[in-house]
């Protein structure tokens, strides 16, 4: 009996280990609605090649089911706003969906969620009181088939669903969405599902340039915007965003819902009026984002929260109606070129060698402070770099090699090289707002030695590590722990098991 509990408590840790363990993750929408595509079994090469591990498509096309087979990568798989009243009306419609649409290729095919609705309430038809009894039946059909656990349901919505979103902290839900927001937090809570939004700093820049300043929105910003309810300071519009969701969710005291963000990103191309939209900024912000996630960095308000995000989208989709930015979100060409270069493992500089207008040095350029910046200014930038920037300022401390001389420009200089060097040595990444400048004689002096693109290649594992914050070590140490716990506890009691043979012979 003692025996069975140890196996059944190691199991149960090992559940436990896998899903405590993963850590955030970044995937790609893989739309379709574009000439000459690939077909999905050229798109599950490419995708494998690039080492994207999820990938959220927005129907149930057997084709793409077919070709993701045995490919390790997981799929979110859409229920369109379509038929959204044939799966509310009638259980037996959401039964043979599930048994003609997905059991067939799971698991074969890896399905993690089902995505019921795509931001109703932003539809014509405001299909909003059909996805919450869609989304039961949905799950209905799951639980026939022992799969309500492995395949979680939910719904896309975009941040009209909130009323207010700025202060981060008085994010409100808009009231006249109510009637069907309480029960599908309700669901939500009830099943652990995740609330799914689609995030866009581009368009909150687009839209009013003159309130949201274009580094805030990529993630570049070295100043902070003060949240003066909280005190909580925030480096970037996505943070504020996402708090903003949390604390709506908590004003109705739903405070179990984790958030996943289902769509976001940055367009490389637009009209006369969109002139943000070019493939140095959508690079800039999906590295960015990429790195912030992937640190398991979480939020102001959520410091370590892990947070799975999907980036909006795998090919630029001509067939879309709008303005000229709408045709161009995507990572990759339809012949399958890339746009912009992307490391989607956020482990490395970024080659911009190929991101249209993009600088990337080739090792003989630094990035050091303006002798013009004011000293607030620089302070300010400095304390970013050495923070959230992730630069690693230990050799200007007292007695290292570039504490002298002790002054703010020579200090900033070496933070904003490090951060520079970094990131791909591209014009953006010596912005800091204003504050940087690029010069082509190396400022190492003495035995302080400032860093390259080249040093930064050959170390790259090194400065991974290095960029990683606590809670991500943290979860590493007891992710470890755990592991070896279950592990001598599972060799104990095959090693019982054998003894327990032996004595009956």
């Amino acid at each position: 009996m003692a025996s069975r509990f140890k196996l059944v408590f190691a199991v149960s840790l090992l559940l436990l280990l896998l899903d405590f363990c993963r850590g955030s993750i970044v995937g790609v929408c893989y739309g379709r609605n574009a000439d000459d595509l690939p077909t999905p079994d050229k798109v599950a090469q490419l995708v494998q090649l690039h080492k994207i591990k999820y990938l959220r498509i927005y129907d149930s096309n057997i084709q793409v089911l077919k070709a993701f087979a045995n490919t390790g990568v997981e799929l979110m798989v859409g229920v369109p706003n379509s038929d959204l009243l044939a799966f509310s009306q009638f259980q037996s419609n959401a039964d043979s969906w599930l048994k003609n649409s997905i059991l067939p290729y799971y698991p074969a095919t890896k399905i993690t969620y089902i995505t019921v609705g795509l931001e109703v309430t932003e539809s014509p038809d405001n299909a909003s009181a059909l996805v919450v009894p869609a989304m039961q039946n949905i799950l209905t059909a799951l639980k026939k088939v022992g799969l309500h656990k492995r395949i979680k349901v939910s719904s896309t919505h975009s941040l009209g669903v909130l009323s207010r979103s700025f202060p981060p902290s008085a994010g409100a839900f808009n009231s006249s969405h109510a009637y069907f927001l309480k029960p599908m937090l309700e669901f939500l809570a009830e099943n652990q599902s995740p609330f799914m939004i689609d995030l866009y700093p581009y368009y909150a820049y687009r839209d009013s340039p003159n309130n949201v300043s274009l580094d805030y929105a990529l993630f570049e910003s070295s100043s902070e915007v003060i949240d003066p309810n909280t005190g909580l300071l925030y480096t970037n519009m996505f943070d504020a965003q996402i708090d903003a969701l949390y604390f709506a969710l908590m004003a109705l005291n739903f405070r179990t819902i984790r958030i996943m963000v289902t769509e976001t990103g940055w367009p490389s191309k637009g009209s006369s009026k969109e002139k943000a939209a070019t493939p140095d900024n959508a690079q800039t912000y999906n590295t960015n984002l990429i790195r912030h996630v992937i640190n398991d960095s979480g939020t102001p308000a959520k410091p370590g929260e892990e947070l799975d995000v999907y980036i909006f989208s795998l090919f630029n989709e001509n067939r879309k109606p709008g303005m000229e930015s709408e045709r161009n979100w995507g990572l990759f060409y339809p012949d399958q070129t890339s746009v912009y270069n992307l490391d989607f493992t956020g482990k490395g500089a970024v080659d911009m060698t190929n991101s249209g207008n993009g600088t990337k040095s080739n090792g003989t350029t630094w990035c050091i402070a303006s002798s013009k910046a004011s000293e607030s200014d620089l302070q300010n930038a400095l304390d970013w770099a050495c923070g959230s920037g992730n630069v690693d300022c230990s050799a200007i401390q007292p007695s290292q090699p570039c504490f002298e001389p002790d002054n703010l420009v020579s200090h900033a200089s070496f933070a904003f090289n490090s951060y520079y060097q970094q990131n791909g040595a591209s014009d953006v990444a010596c912005s800091f707002g204003g504050n940087g400048v690029k010069v082509d004689k190396d400022p190492s002096y003495d035995n302080c030695m400032y860093l390259t693109t080249r040093g930064i290649n050959k170390t790259a594992a090194s400065n991974t590590t290095a960029m990683a914050n606590t809670s991500s070590s943290t979860r590493a140490e007891v992710c470890a722990w755990i592991a070896t716990f279950c592990l001598m506890t599972l060799i104990s009691f095959v090693l019982n098991l054998g003894n327990v043979a032996v004595a009956s012979i």
